[in-house]
């Protein structure tokens, strides 16, 4: 960078672009951008280790751009840093169908996002998960991983509570390589923060055990030294950075009227005077890109160095490493997942599917080093924490279990950190009546594509006595309302094993699993050769002659649907059994597949103990439904269950009834 060009000057970029995409998109942010960009030009310029013709260097600091509305902040910024994809046309097309800027940014829609944010919170909790990341495989591989990861934030992801979640991770763990850049604009949309806010972030976040600053956000000076403190502290740090919206916008700056709309062309031309810029929309004059494109290679001698010392690994270890980084699985997993259940069909077992997890979840540990389980305070309940695990702590990160607190929404969002960083496979859980808390993270997880891995125990009205306040009836019809989420709730040990195959195998689908609390009988007695979960749904046992009556159900319910069977079959009502462990699988089966699994039986009962929604796909809208209507009730879970009328009798009832009205 030649000396003429200063910081403000090369800022001066980042704002024009982003006021000149929204107003041609007539839609979009440009407040943010022009407050921040004073920051994000000394973090790009003199902080951040990168190297913009290597997006996906592993060693490479994280940006997150949690106050994600701010999107053409971090497309202004690839642009001029040189990014082959991020290009001028692009920029120009933000906001519009098909191009790689969309309103908030999106990771693997465009290179070089690390995570999809925009729902606010989600940013900065993802960026704990990446900071974790790095620091559990640094503890493993020291000479390949030593990075940090930086996330800008507004008063609004500081103000959802996720962020307190987070903040009180990351204090707790004291992960010192994470750095927040508050944009401390004191605006929000209705106006100033203090219409709704008082809190004192400084002293919150020192509260947490955060070194935490505050600094004028638009002295380039003031924010290089505060960033280069940060280097070989013991804490995460906050930089609270005192910024103007849509700093240069005569009118419009410091208030909320630059946050969510176009400048307007007056506005605009007023700001161009302002910050002595005076070009026409979307042209960079060539000295400040020639600036921005050496700051966006001055990573590249740290990059070439890593790499040698990345060929420097054992062989094997390096290896080993790369099949990870791809999310591959071992070869011999295949094995010990087959041997495992080789046991099970040689010694049927009768356990809880939450039991039954573990002992599955213990052999995939075995064959896979990557996997770091946890648990929202409740591992004795999940049976998350396996005899081959060791706990993390803030003083060894050498470790594959961590302890989250009560704080199933801030777990669920470093969790997806976790997996977007890359080496890692993590797994959250919790009780299925607190997947809600989980949900944001599960619907980005599933938006991006990410492998990672959720496992939900308490999953229906079998939890009992703890009543309806933790009994789900309306969650699992719930997740499987959300596109790319894979729902699993099996019904032995068989399908939790064959579960827990599918769900480490899938790359580009996060899973969740429901677990039982009570004892449920082992239904798969015989190897059928192949993994049939994987199918979604597939007969689990056949009619004794013409079927009359199909049984669907999923998880603890097949067993009830088995026992109904037995008394159908004497009644000499022919009757079948199809199990239906994954609703999302089954529906990518072929459609023939699908039609004959379903059947043509003039009676077709789902059996399910939580709402009917999601079953009529497989039933139809005139088939019957054992299961719940209504919120549950406090009492033994075999009383409740009663109470409800979830029984084998219940559904035999309903056969012969549907049965007589068919005829």
């Amino acid at each position: 960078m030649t000396e003429a060009i200063t910081p403000r000057r090369m800022a001066n970029a980042i704002r024009a672009l982003a006021m000149d995409a929204v107003e041609k998109a007539n839609s979009g942010h440009p407040g943010m951008p022009m407050g921040m960009a004073d920051v994000a030009t000394v973090l790009f310029t003199k902080i951040l280790k990168y190297d913009a013709t290597d997006p996906f260097w592993i060693d490479r600091d994280r940006f997150v751009l949690s106050a994600g509305h701010g999107s053409m902040l971090l497309y202004a910024l690839l642009h001029l840093i040189g990014s082959k994809e991020m290009t001028i046309e692009q920029i120009k097309n933000f906001r519009q169908v098909g191009s790689k800027t969309p309103g908030h940014p999106e990771r693997g829609h465009t290179e070089s996002i690390e995570t999809t944010t925009g729902p606010l919170g989600a940013g900065i909790s993802n960026a704990v998960g990446l900071a974790l990341a790095e620091r559990i495989l640094a503890a493993e591989y020291p000479t390949v991983f030593n990075h940090r990861t930086f996330a800008i934030c507004s008063d609004g992801d500081l103000m959802e509570g996720v962020s307190q979640e987070a903040i009180a991770i990351a204090g707790h763990y004291r992960l010192n390589k994470l750095v927040f850049l508050y944009d401390d604009n004191s605006i929000s949309i209705d106006g100033a923060t203090s219409l709704s806010d008082s809190v004192d972030q400084i002293a919150r976040f020192k509260a947490c055990g955060w070194n935490a600053v505050r600094i004028d956000g638009h002295d380039p000076e003031a924010i290089e030294a505060v960033l280069k403190t940060t280097e070989g502290v013991s804490r995460p740090t906050l930089i609270a950075c005192k910024t103007t919206i849509g700093f240069g916008a005569p009118k419009k700056a410091g208030t909320e009227k630059a946050h969510g709309s176009p400048l307007g062309a007056e506005e605009i031309e007023g700001a161009r005077k302002a910050l002595d810029w005076p070009y026409p929309p979307f042209e960079i004059p060539d000295d400040v890109r020639d600036a921005w494109l050496q700051a966006g290679a001055r990573g590249q001698p740290a990059r070439k160095e890593w790499e040698k010392r990345f060929a420097a690994l054992d062989e094997a270890v390096r290896s080993d490493l790369e099949r990870r980084l791809h999310g591959d699985l071992p070869e011999s997993f295949g094995k010990a997942m087959a041997d495992y259940k080789a046991k099970l069909y040689a010694e049927p077992k009768e356990m809880a599917t939450r039991k039954a997890g573990e002992a599955a979840l213990t052999v995939v540990r075995g064959e896979l080093p990557e996997l770091v389980s946890g648990s929202a305070d409740l591992t004795p309940s999940n049976n998350t924490l396996t005899k081959n695990m060791k706990v993390i702590t803030p003083d060894d990160y050498a470790g594959s279990f961590m302890h989250w607190g009560i704080r199933e929404h801030g777990m669920a969002g470093a969790v997806n950190g976790m997996a977007i960083h890359g080496g890692i496979l993590p797994v959250g859980s919790t009780f299925l009546v607190f997947s809600d808390y989980c949900r944001p993270p599960l619907r980005l997880a599933a938006l991006m594509r990410i492998r990672v891995i959720h496992v939900f125990t308490h999953d229906s009205i079998g939890v009992g006595e703890d009543g309806p306040t933790h009994q789900p009836v309306e969650h699992l019809a719930s997740l499987r309302a959300i596109p790319n989420l894979n729902v699993f709730r099996p019904c032995d040990t068989i399908e939790t094993a064959e579960t827990w195959e599918l769900a480490v195998a899938s790359k580009t689908r996060p899973s969740v699993m429901a677990l039982t609390r009570q004892n449920l009988p082992q239904l798969r007695l015989k190897d059928a050769g192949e993994n049939l979960t994987a199918k979604g749904g597939y007969e689990l046992a056949a009619a004794e002659g013409v079927a009359e009556v199909s049984l669907f159900a999923s998880g603890s319910e097949v067993s009830l649907a088995m026992e109904a069977k037995t008394a159908l079959d004497a009644a000499g009502i022919p009757t079948r059994v199809v199990s239906m462990p994954c609703f999302e699988l089954f529906f990518d089966q072929p459609g023939s597949y699908r039609a004959e699994t379903i059947g043509t039986t003039p009676v077709k009962i789902a059996v399910e103990a939580a709402i009917r929604q999601g079953w009529d796909a497989i039933v139809g809208s005139d088939g019957g439904f054992v299961g719940m209507s209504s919120f549950g009730e406090s009492g033994p879970y075999k009383e409740v269950y009663a109470k409800f009328g979830i029984t084998a009798e219940a559904v035999v009832a309903l056969a012969k009834e549907m049965r007589g009205s068919a005829a």
